[in-house]
């Protein structure tokens, strides 16, 4: 589907679920900057197809961060928003990112913080008052001065994944808040895989896109 000069990438849709590519710099929600947000697109996108008059419910189960694309799941009832949310908290809904970091990163860990929000800075850091915040990686590739790594997220805080590695002196390609003298590209993080079961019928379902050809995910692409 395309709004306007914005192309949505839509992976799946039935009655009950749908899943798209959030593109890169794209907000999840509107935010203070008043750009163009996903949800918003995607209500209109939904009126527009099935001529619905008011207001579209379309349910926010989980969040990108603005810089980050890759795969995205709504929910099109309250129903299946209400089972999807407790999907995530039962951790049945499984997301996999692949990030490309600074650094030659060990082969495979397990990072267990408490991370704690300041929501008038919009910055996260490691605190004992934050929140449990768990990941696991491995490193599939080492080029260049950079690791590829594969997450296996089992939390979902604010910043999570660019916090975790940036303190541990690893800050993902590109981030401009939790790393020094970066590149001003976006974000080297890339939501890749989303596992779920069907909030109706309970089929497993799983989503997977191929990593973006660009800038720094194009150089561990194998070339043909």
């Amino acid at each position: 589907m395309e709004d306007g000069k914005v192309m949505i990438n839509i992976l799946y849709e039935d009655n009950h679920l749908l899943v798209v590519e959030k593109p890169v710099n794209l907000p999840v929600q509107r935010d203070k900057s008043a750009d163009e947000d996903l949800l918003n697109i995607l209500k209109k996108y939904l009126k527009e197809k099935y001529q619905k008059s008011g207001n579209v419910y379309l349910g926010l189960v989980h969040r990108l961060d603005r810089p980050v694309g890759g795969v995205m799941v709504f929910a099109k009832t309250s129903k299946a928003a209400s089972r999807l949310s407790k999907q995530i908290v039962n951790r049945t809904l499984k997301k996999t990112y692949y990030a490309i970091v600074c650094g030659n990163i060990k082969k495979e860990d397990t990072f267990i913080d408490k991370l704690l929000k300041d929501n008038k800075k919009n910055i996260v850091k490691v605190d004992n008052k934050g929140k449990l915040a768990k990941l696991n990686y491995q490193k599939l590739a080492y080029k260049d001065g950079l690791s590829l790594v594969k997450i296996n997220l089992e939390t979902g805080r604010p910043h999570q994944i660019r916090v975790q590695f940036a303190s541990r002196g690893y800050p993902l390609l590109g981030d401009q808040k939790y790393g020094q003298n970066m590149p001003k590209i976006p974000i080297a993080l890339f939501a890749k895989k989303i596992e779920l079961n069907h909030p109706i019928t309970c089929e497993k379902l799983v989503f997977e896109l191929a990593l973006p050809n660009r800038y720094p995910f194009a150089l561990f692409i194998k070339k043909k």
